[in-house]
Order: structure tokens, then sequence, then C-alpha cells
């Protein structure tokens, strides 16, 4: 096992032969508040990166779509030599020639092409929402990892302060086994009671570890303090306070909701290209052509050299080319068979979308609703909490009441806190959820913003983590 002198010179010699190594592998810390997270989140995040990329890509199906609807002209050339070889009567001969050739093509009838740009239309459209759709979940995707990690620091101040406590039930117990005003079973009592508190510890400490982690993720900064929300935070039911109305402006402005009708509308209309490619298709195809004379075939070479005339000639034409399909195979039916397909698939997705859409926004709502009484009667319980440990305590003075009361006082005084704190951050998050997922298109940095003001800079959670409820003995609030 390493010493501390040992662990110290190891790591003087890494700082000295790699200090660019370590250093990179260090992250300044920083303090964290909501809003802070929110526009690191929205800087740093890979996956909102990632879907702006894949917007912009989409967007360029317009300008491809329109592209088949407009002039195509085209320019080249073409060098050849050509060698004629005959063996009765003997005679080789050789030509050379160029050829400048430019060719323009204008769809006048293409139905078809019509379609698909109004089919790549409807799919930037979709991709438009669809990145609205990110946005907003990166709001919300901010708090929730802000007001977790906040519920893992909580947690770990009540699991400490469990400890500490269960340790001072502990002593009081060797001592007053000491003293013989106890057994030995009151020492073992508490000392499995400490032991369970102890492990508890260790877990949220890990939670917390994990909490900080995944704002580390989202962020790319590594944080080493955070804003807390204080109690006095006002409790108060949705507005408009019923589901119904929720519900139906989440089916008007819910955006995910919007994107499919995109979708539903993208099948559409490339159902009907698809179907389009039974009509007739008429272009307009102009060409220009001009080499030397031999190129064009004008001349050729003979038993006593070239025939005719041996300049340069152009060649122009204009005119029209009508195509009609008539038969490929099958593919075209198979193309319309399948995109009708698809037109139904998008079809029923949306109706599976407006139903979740319904049910979570009941569920939200109830949510919400039940978070409020939950924090009312969770805080109602602490305070109720506090009394039981000390009418036990008084009880184990006077006899009445054994150590194993007292630690069973104490564990619902601690799970009532718990309970108390995973109320108030479900109340936040479900209501941001509402926004969210229920009526999308409301969420916005500004909710974050008038969460803020009920965040304390300062924040400790060990000092912090109860509401302004007077302490009493045998509960203590700190360590």
């Amino acid at each position: 096992m390493y010493t501390v002198v040992q662990l110290g010179v190891a790591l003087s010699i890494a700082l000295l032969f790699s200090p660019d190594a370590l250093s990179s592998t260090l992250t300044p810390t920083t303090h964290a508040d909501l809003l802070g997270v929110y526009q690191a989140a929205s800087e740093n995040d890979a996956q909102l990166s990632a879907a702006r990329h894949a917007y912009r890509a989409q967007l360029e199906a317009v300008p491809q779509a329109r592209a088949r609807l407009l002039p195509e002209l085209t320019v080249g050339a073409t060098s050849e030599t050509t060698r004629l070889a005959r063996d009765e009567p003997s005679l080789s001969r050789e030509r050379s020639g160029t050829i400048f050739r430019a060719n323009l093509s204008q769809p006048l009838f293409r139905i078809d092409r019509w379609y698909q740009l109004k089919a790549a239309q409807a799919g930037a459209a979709q991709a438009e929402l669809e990145l609205s759709v990110k946005e907003q979940a990166m709001v919300f995707n901010a708090a929730q990892a802000y007001f977790e990690t906040l519920r893992q620091l909580d947690g770990l101040a009540a699991a400490k302060a469990e400890q500490a406590a269960m340790l001072r039930q502990r002593d009081q117990a060797q001592g007053r086994l000491e003293d013989g005003a106890s057994s030995i079973t009151d020492v073992y009592d508490a000392q499995a009671a400490y032991d369970n508190a102890w492990a508890n510890s260790q877990l949220a400490r890990r939670k917390v570890d994990d909490a900080f982690e995944a704002l580390l993720r989202l962020t790319k900064q590594s944080y080493d303090s955070i804003a807390g929300v204080v109690h006095q935070m006002p409790v108060e039911a949705p507005v408009p306070n019923d589901s119904e109305q929720w519900v139906e402006t989440a089916i008007k402005q819910n955006l995910q909701l919007q994107a499919n009708d995109r979708v539903v509308e993208a099948a559409q209309q490339t159902l009907h290209q698809r179907k389009a490619s039974y009509a007739p298709t008429v272009d307009i195809v102009a060409s220009y052509r001009k080499g030397d004379n031999d190129s064009f075939g004008y001349s050729n070479p003979t038993d006593y050299g070239t025939n005719g005339y041996r300049g340069n000639a152009a060649q122009s034409s204009i005119g029209l080319e009508l195509n009609i399909p008539l038969y490929s195979g099958g593919m075209t039916r198979s193309q319309v068979s399948e995109s009708t397909e698809r037109l139904y698939q998008s079809q029923d997705e949306r109706e599976d979308r407006v139903r979740e859409v319904v049910l979570n926004t009941h569920n939200a709502f109830r949510g919400i609703n039940a978070d409020i009484e939950q924090i009312g009667a969770r805080r109602q319980s602490i305070l109720s909490g506090q009394k039981s440990v000390e009418a036990n305590q008084v009880g184990v003075d006077i006899g009445s009441r054994n150590i194993a009361d007292v630690l069973n006082a104490q564990r619902q005084l601690y799970a009532a806190v718990r309970d108390y704190n995973n109320a108030r951050y479900d109340y936040i998050l479900d209501n941001l959820k509402l926004k969210l997922k229920q009526a999308a298109g409301s969420l916005s940095p500004a909710d974050l913003s008038q969460l803020s003001a009920f965040l304390k800079q300062d924040y400790d959670p060990d000092r912090d983590f109860l509401p302004s409820i007077a302490p009493v003995k045998g509960a203590d609030r700190r360590l």
C-alpha cells in the first residue's frame, strides 16, 4: 500500500515528466446556475449540434428538387483521331477532329417533379419543426439535469444527517449500557441502524457524482457548486387549472404534432409524384455543335486524298421531346403501392402521437396537482417526525421507550425529508414537462429565468436541505 509520501512523490514525477498530459485531463470547475447550465448545454451539447446539421442538410432537398424543374445546360468538347486501313487496294489514312458542343434542356411538363418539390418543401418544414422540438427539449434537459443534481445533493445531505443522528444514538446506547440503563440489544440495534445509514450515505455520494457527471456530459463543463431552490418558492396549480384546456392547447400547439402533419403532407406529395410517373413528359431540347469538317463526317479520305470541304462546320437544333411511359417492368405500380402504405403509416403514427399527447397531458396535469399536495403533506410530516423523535427520546429517558423506538422515529423523519425534497423537484419538472410535451411551443429560456428568481446562489445542502422548521433535540439539521 502506498503511503502519503509515496503518493506525493509519484504525483510530483507525473507533473514533472507529463504536465501537458495531466492538465489536459483536468476541466476547470465553476459554479452552476440554471441559466448558465442551459446556455452551456445549448452551445456544447453534441446531440443538439448534430440535429442542427441534420436540419441544414434536409433544407438542401428543396433546391435539389427545384433544380429538376429548371433548365439544364451542359457544354463539352470531343477530340478524336480516326485511322482507316484497307488491304486491297492498300490504303492507310488518318484524320483528326475536334467538336465543341452545348446542350440545353428545359422541362415543360414534368408533373412528377412538381410533386417532388412539394414533398421536399414539406420535409423541410418538418425538419424545422423537429429542430424546434429538440431545442425546446434542450431547455427541459438542462433543467432536468440541474434539478436532478440538486435532488441528489439534498438526498446526500439527508443521508449524512441521518448517519450523524444514528451515530449519536449508538454512542448514547453505549453510554447507557455502561451505566446499566440499557441492554446490549439497544447497542446492537443502534449499531445496525448506523451501519445502514452509513451505507445509504455512500450510495447517495455516488448518485451525486453521477449527477455532476451528467451535467458535464451535457455542458462540457465541470461544476463544483450549484445554486439551490429556496423553500419559499411558491407552489401553485397550473393556469388554467383544467386538463381539458391543456389538451386542447396541446393539440393545436404541440410542435411534434405539427411535425407529424408535415410528415403526412410529404407522404401525400410523394404518392402524387409516384402516380405522376404514369403521365407523359415534354421537354424543350436544344443543341449546338461546332468543329472541323472531318469531325462531322462531311469529307472522307479516298485513294486520292480527301473529298470535299476541309474547313469548320456548325450544327444546331431545337425541338420538343415527348416521352410516354408504357411499361417499366411494374416499377411504377410498385412505387405507387409503397407510397400509399407510407401515407397510411404516417397517418397512423400521427393518430398515435395525438393519443400520446392527450394521455401525457392528463398525467402531467394530475402529477402537478399531486405534487402540490405531496409538498404540503411532506412538509407537515417533517414537523411531526421531529416531534416524534423528541417524544421518543424523552420516553427513553424516563424508561417508557427504548432505543429501537427512537431509531424508527428518526428513520421515518429522514424518509419524510427525502420525500419532501423529491416532491419539490417533481413539481418543478412536471410543470416544465407539461409545457414541453403537452403544449410545446410555450417552453422557453424565459421559464428558466422565472425559476432562477427562486435560486439561492450560496446554497449549502447540509444547511438548506430542510424547510424553515425549527429543529428539535435529536434531529439536528447539520452534521
